[in-house]
C-alpha cells in the first residue's frame, strides 16, 4: 500500500507530466499571403494548448530564403509561449540552392532597402493580424541577411517592441533612417565575423547613438558569421561556422531582451 504522502508526490508528478505534455503541442502551418502581385509563403506556429492572446515574434531568414532553419527556430519560440511567424522576403517557391544563388537573391533586396522593408512590414502585417497575437507585444529577429532585415524593419519605422539581429548586416545607406527607429534595438554580433567590417559596427554605433535609439550590441568571441546555424560546420577558417557557446548565449540574451520588452 501506497502512503498518503507518496500517493500526493505521484499524483504531483503525474499531474505535471501532463501538463508538459499538453504544452509540447506546438501547431505549425504554411501560410501563403502577398506583398503587392507576389505571393509568398510563410510558416506559423503556436502553442495551441494556451488560450487567448500572447506576445508575437516575426523571424526574417539567412540568404538562403525561409528552410527548415527558420521553421525549426520558430518552434523552439512558440514553446516560449510565442505566437511566431517566419516570413518570406523572396517569394512562394523562390528558395536558393547554393551560395550563388542566394547571393543574387540577397543582394536585390541589399540594394534595395525600401523593397526589403516592403516585404518585411507585408509579414508583420499578417503576424499583427494573427488572432493569438497582441498587437502590443511584437517583436522581430533575423539571421545574416534577416538580421539586416529587421533593422531594415525598425528603419521603417515599424511599430514593434523591439528587434534582435543575430550576426546580420549592419551598413546603412541612409544612416538619417534611423531616427525613424521607433523600437529597442539589439545586434548579437560575432566579434571575428569578417562578413561585416569594422567600419559598419562602428557606422551603425554611430546611427544608433545619434538617433537616440534605446539600443544594445553584444560581441562574441571567437565567434564569426552564422555562428548560430548549427548547419554551418565549424571551420572559423571559412568565415561562417557555428559556436555553440555564442549560439546558447545570444538566445539566452535574446530571452532577456524580450522578457523586458514585453514585461
Amino acid at each position: 500500500m501506497i502512503a498518503p504522502p507518496m500517493k500526493t508526490l505521484l499524483a504531483t508528478l503525474l499531474t505535471l507530466g501532463c501538463v508538459l505534455t499538453v504544452r509540447a503541442q506546438v501547431h505549425t502551418e504554411t501560410i501563403e499571403y502577398k506583398d503587392g502581385d507576389t505571393v509568398l509563403e510563410g510558416y506559423s506556429a503556436y502553442d495551441e494548448s494556451i488560450q487567448g492572446k500572447r506576445p508575437a515574434v516575426l523571424i526574417i531568414h539567412q540568404w538562403k530564403g525561409l528552410t527548415d532553419y527558420e521553421k525549426k527556430r520558430a518552434e523552439m519560440l512558440a514553446k516560449l509561449d510565442y505566437n511566431v511567424f517566419a516570413l518570406d522576403i523572396y517569394g512562394k517557391g523562390v528558395r536558393p540552392q547554393d551560395a550563388k544563388e542566394a547571393g543574387e537573391q540577397a543582394g536585390i533586396y541589399k540594394s534595395n532597402r525600401q523593397l526589403l522593408r516592403q516585404r518585411a512590414n507585408a509579414g508583420l502585417a499578417v503576424l499583427t493580424a494573427h488572432k493569438l497575437t497582441d498587437p502590443k507585444r511584437v517583436a522581430a529577429i533575423g539571421y545574416c541577411f534577416g538580421g539586416l532585415g529587421v533593422i531594415e524593419l525598425a528603419r521603417s519605422g515599424a511599430d514593434v517592441s523591439g528587434v534582435v539581429s543575430f550576426h546580420g548586416a549592419l551598413d546603412s545607406p541612409k544612416p538619417e533612417d534611423g531616427k525613424n527607429i521607433k523600437c529597442r534595438v539589439l545586434a548579437l554580433h560575432g566579434a571575428d565575423d569578417p562578413h561585416v567590417p569594422a567600419k559598419d559596427v562602428a557606422a551603425f554605433e554611430d546611427e544608433m547613438r545619434q538617433a537616440k535609439v534605446d539600443w544594445q550590441l553584444v560581441k562574441y568571441g571567437g565567434a564569426v558569421h552564422a555562428f548560430t546555424d548549427w548547419t554551418a560546420g565549424t571551420d572559423n577558417s571559412k568565415g561562417a561556422a557555428y559556436n555553440e557557446k555564442a549560439d546558447k548565449r545570444s538566445w539566452a540574451a535574446m530571452q532577456q531582451f524580450f522578457a523586458e520588452i514585453f514585461h
